[in-house]
């Protein structure tokens, strides 16, 4: 099927410097009379010509015009007499469409023709201007909406079963991974940019809803494989994901389609097109999807990880005369659901070590050796375990805590047991998880929130015969909330019964104590008897965007494409981590009452604390925050917060050159020149700090920043394409193309670490920024039509010499971007084949192989010794957020001379006031462990990266989320009913990835299996009434595979947070297009 969308490119023309093609523009009613000058020629010229100067989409497949010719027409015709006369005397005829026609065979010729159902010959804006895919010296994948229908691609997330070396999948926070060929954003900080450009009509939008977010009333959706450094710029290193919305027609039409499926799926959606004048045209959208939870809770008892959301979109387009088109968009998406950010944790359990060297390590000391999670398969049974939660500092400090004792004798003096804040022991002994991914047990049920705002103007001025100039603006507005159990686990009950305790004098508390009933109210997060820890991310952004951009169309050899590009970027993101032990470390460690003394006495201050107090006495106290937790003031160190503000201005002049020597050859030259600046806000974290020696902050309540990081960059980039068509005996039609381009993204900075003071806490900080990325494509490739237009086979290799990958991981509570150099090469293949009208096959397969440059080197946080048994893995005290690693024969000192849970976390950097092994650190201001010990050892000087660990040597490694393979076949077959009147098509998907690797130290833990999916549907039509049904299976087999992971951090013990395949979806719709 060929979709010609002339209308779309005047329009795309007119959208304002990136978007040339895919949008239909208000035209005259097809009543309507209009002059036509169409030249007899080929049948398939000249049904374009006329799709051109209609602006009507004319879907045709080229088999069955091939070899016809057109008498042409001229004069004033209305459009349904003018495609007659194109048609008159071919055995064609046409029928009527929700946006145009189709041509089909006659009934009495109709037999071994092939019906237009499909397309061989579409239409795209790959560079800017309309043009057959086949046209077109890009790797390009192309899908109508009919297409995207059929193959069940109904988000950003399906597109891998029609991509080759196409890779997607969740991450962290609010971020996704859409990958091209090893490329993708795999750097998650605020201030990193996504390595595959997502496009809306043709303008970027950084941050969007290409996961959340459903296909509907869609045009077009083009992807782009491979550096388009000159006409997307910045952010396409990998590609391009630009999806084209329906626009105004100049036909009164609508549709509407219903659906019902399993976990009690509704969904709804439908579209109306209004031509109020000749020359202008408006059209309404919307979608909307309820469907219950995936998973199933066992500790709540609900069904959570559901969705609840709908689109609309208003669209407006004015076409006063033949120079000059309007239009203008608004799409608004709303979500407000339980969806899960994350799946499963998974966790192999780390108890500790039981020797170290040849001493036995004391049972209350393992947790100080651990880890929490150990590096294992997570396709292991012993993956489904949970952390060591007794590595917790937080909690081995509410331990130690005593809340009163148990009743002595009564008339003596002398009280029974001791009863502590929390139980010993680890919380989460005897737990393990559900081998079923679609089964969770947290203490929390999920929350979500989205919505998103895209206006976006679209002006064309056809400034002289050949020369168009066009306006694109457009604005973009993103608001995202998301909250769930931190943990992903529930824990055992944690906390002793302050009900009935006495003090050190055997005498009853004025009341019950702290935690009644072993119940501790929360300020954020309730009643609770367990841990609890519960996240909050949100996320505001807004996006301004202008092009403007002038383009020739000149018939003799040389044409341009030349424009300016400007974008204005806003994004402010809030991390926080809520936890009833941060609250009681808080409560008891810094805020405890001089009359409520249960044995322990006070560590800082004994008065509540808050901002702006002016008490001497809370010099040293920590200001709590006892708001709920959705009024939170931002004040509190009482629970984690990590605060991003950047601000992104980006301009750039970009051109292309079109020499066109002769039918057969012609080279393409373009260049672009951007310039990047980015400003960062610095705000440091502040859990459980304060002014006092023991903590080593710097301030008692409150976020204050640091000077902001401004970066910078200009950098050129481009590209050199030669295309030649040459006339081949055995080919239909064919392009051999070769390019070299260049890609770049630009750099950013870190988010600040723990804000310690340096005269108190030993610590290293880490690189403040990262750099950009550069990317060199080396590329050839081929597209063919075969059999007389019924197969078409393309084929593409490339070579990739990457700089500078940004590549993040969590650690040191922040996420923290690394630079990795890399190679990249592979071979994609599409093909299409259509033998007859009944049956057709598509597939493709994509060869990827990538690997790390020499000398890449990174320290993983999982494997921080490397396998050297000359050093143990440390858990620091409280405030230090990250595990270290200490020379054995010192661990094995601490343990066997003076066994103290502040004597190991001393070995690692963080604050003096617990103790030291440094002789520098005057003895008068730390415990000098040196004298005691008598071994002398400073972390910061003598331990590799300053304690952090071993670097990882990870020399020809794979880049993450790069399988070797993936492959994709197609198939179905359509049988025609009652003389033509009804079809009933069968249709089926299968994909398959090979495995690849979520981290670059591809290790078993990173490994994720290889994967299908199956896709079914059966869809019984009746063309003439506009009328379909639809029964349709997605993931047929019902399979589960782990798709990406993110590691959490290390306060937390490092689970393994899995991002999972949606389950099996049934569906049945009904459509009816008027």
């Amino acid at each position: 099927m060929f979709r010609n969308r002339g209308a779309s490119f005047r329009l795309a023309l007119m959208a304002g410097a990136t978007l040339c093609a895919s949008v239909p523009l208000q035209y005259a009613s097809a009543a309507d009379l209009r002059d036509y000058a169409i030249a007899a020629q080929d049948l398939g010229g000249a049904i374009r010509k006329f799709a051109l100067e209609t602006g009507r989409d004319i879907a045709f497949d080229p088999a069955i015009v091939a070899g016809k010719k057109s008498r042409g027409l001229s004069g004033k015709r209305s459009e349904e007499d003018a495609l007659r006369a194109l048609l008159e005397g071919t055995g064609l005829r046409y029928i009527r469409t929700a946006t145009g026609y189709a041509i089909v065979a006659s009934p009495e010729g109709a037999t071994g023709a092939v019906t237009p159902a499909e397309t061989l010959d579409i239409v795209v804006t790959a560079q800017k201007r309309e043009e057959k895919i086949l046209d077109v010296p890009i790797a390009v994948s192309a899908f109508s909406g009919t297409q995207l229908d059929r193959q069940k691609i109904e988000s950003g997330a399906d597109l891998v079963r029609g991509v080759p070396n196409l890779n997607f999948s969740k991450s962290f926070s609010s971020m996704y991974n859409i990958g091209i060929r090893g490329i993708g954003t795999k750097a998650l900080n605020s201030s990193s940019d996504p390595g595959v450009a997502v496009s809306y009509n043709n303008m970027p939008l950084i941050r969007n809803r290409l996961f959340e977010q459903e296909f509907f009333d869609t045009s077009r959706l083009e992807v782009l494989r491979g550096p388009q450094g000159t006409l997307y710029g910045r952010n396409a290193t990998g590609g391009v994901v630009n999806i084209f919305p329906a626009l105004p027609t100049s036909e009164f039409e609508g549709e509407l389609k219903g659906e019902v499926g399993n976990y009690e799926t509704r969904r709804v959606s439908g579209m109306l097109n209004i031509p109020l004048t000749d020359t202008f045209s408006i059209r309404g959208a919307g979608a909307y999807t309820k469907r219950e939870g995936f998973d199933y809770n066992e500790f709540t008892r609900n069904r959570v990880n559901g969705r609840d959301l709908w689109s609309t979109r208003l669209s407006a387009q004015w076409e006063p005369d033949d120079n000059f088109k309007a239009n203008v968009i608004w799409e608004h998406f709303n979500e407000d659901d339980d969806r899960s950010r994350t799946g499963k944790a998974l966790c192999t359990t780390d108890p500790g070590p039981e020797m170290v060297g040849s001493t036995i390590v004391p049972d209350r000391l393992r947790s100080r050796l651990s880890q929490g999670c150990l590096p294992g398969s997570l396709y292991d049974d012993a993956a489904f375990g949970v952390p060591n939660a007794a590595s917790q500092t937080a909690l081995y400090y509410a331990q130690s805590v005593g809340i009163g004792f148990t009743p002595g004798p009564a008339g003596t003096m002398i009280p029974g047991d001791i009863i502590y804040l929390v139980k010993p022991g680890d919380p989460y002994a005897g737990i393990v998880q559900s081998r079923d991914p679609r089964k969770i047990s947290t203490a929390v049920d999920p929350t979500f929130r989205a919505k998103n705002d895209i206006v976006q103007l679209n002006l064309e001025w056809k400034a002289a015969e050949n020369l168009t100039l066009i306006s694109q603006t457009a604005y973009s507005r993103d608001r995202w909330y998301s909250s769930q159990d931190y943990n992903r686990f529930v824990s055992n009950p944690l906390f002793g019964d302050s009900i009935g305790t006495v003090n050190v004098l055997n005498s009853p508390f004025a009341d019950d104590g702290p935690v009644p009933g072993g119940v501790y109210t929360d300020p954020q997060l309730g009643p609770s008897d367990r841990l609890l820890t519960v996240d909050l991310n949100r996320t505001r952004t807004r996006q301004w965007t202008q092009e403007i951009r002038l383009q020739s169309d000149f018939s003799g050899k040389i044409n341009f494409n030349i424009g300016v590009n400007y974008l204005n970027f806003k994004t402010k993101d809030d991390y926080y981590a809520f936890s009833n032990l941060f609250n009681l470390t808080a409560t008891f460690a810094y805020l405890r009452d001089s009359d409520k003394e249960y044995g322990n006495p006070p560590i800082l201050t004994s008065l509540y604390c808050p901002p702006g107090t002016t008490d001497p006495a809370c010099i040293y106290g920590l200001y709590q925050d006892r708001n709920p937790l959705d009024q939170v003031d931002d004040q509190g160190h009482n629970y984690f917060l990590s605060r991003n503000n950047v601000k992104t201005k980006s301009w750039a002049i970009f051109g292309e050159t079109y020499l066109q020597f002769n039918d057969e050859l012609k080279l393409t030259l373009g260049a672009r020149y951007t310039d990047d600046k980015k400003y960062q806000t610095q705000i440091p974290s502040q859990l459980l700090l304060t002014s006092a020696i023991v903590t080593g902050g710097t301030v008692n309540y409150g976020y204050p920043s640091l000077p902001d990081i401004n970066q910078s960059w200009g950098r050129f980039t481009g590209r050199v394409v030669v295309d030649w068509k040459p006339s081949l005996s055995f080919t239909n039609d064919t392009l051999v193309y070769g390019s070299i381009s260049r890609g770049y993204k630009g750099g950013g900075a870190n988010p600040p670490r723990v804000d310690f003071d340096p005269r108190i806490v030993q610590y290293v900080p880490l690189p403040d920024r990262y750099k950009p990325e550069y990317l060199t494509s080396f590329e050839v490739g081929t597209k063919n039509l075969l059999a007389n237009n019924k197969i078409s086979l393309n084929a593409t290799a490339f070579f990739y010499d990457y700089d500078d990958y940004q590549i993040s991981q969590v650690t040191d509570r922040i996420t923290y971007t690394e630079n990795f150099d890399a190679q990249t090469w592979g071979l994609e293949l599409e093909a299409t084949w259509q033998p007859n009208r009944n049956f057709r096959f598509n597939s493709s397969l994509g060869y990827l192989n990538t690997k790390l440059k020499k000398n890449a080197k990174s320290i993983d946080v999982m494997d921080r010794t490397q396998g050297n048994p000359d050093w143990t893995v440390v858990r620091p005290w409280l405030q230090v957020p990250t595990n270290c690693i200490a020379p054995t024969k010192y661990v094995e000192k601490v343990i066997s001379t003076f066994p103290s849970e502040l004597a190991l976390a001393a070995l690692c950097p963080g604050s003096t006031g617990i103790g030291s092994y440094n002789p520098n650190i005057p003895p008068e201001t730390t415990v000098p462990y040196w004298q005691y010990l008598g071994f002398t050892y400073d972390p910061l000087t003598e331990a590799p990266n300053a304690g952090r660990g071993f670097d990882a040597d990870l020399s020809g490694n794979d880049l993450p989320n790069s399988p070797h393979i993936t492959f994709n076949v197609g198939a179905q077959y359509t049988v025609f009913v009652d003389n033509d009147d009804w079809e009933l098509t069968l249709r089926g998907d299968y994909y398959r990835q090979s495995k690849s690797y979520a981290r670059v130290y591809n290790t078993e833990f990173d490994r994720l299996k290889g994967w299908g999916n199956l896709n079914l549907s059966l869809t019984f039509s009746r063309p003439a009434d506009e009328l379909s049904f639809q029964l349709y299976v997605k993931n047929a087999l019902n399979d589960q595979p782990i798709t990406d992971v993110f590691l959490s951090a290390d306060d937390i013990g490092m689970p393994a947070n899995t991002f999972y395949l949606d389950p099996r979806i049934i569906g049945f719709n009904v459509t009816k297009k008027f």
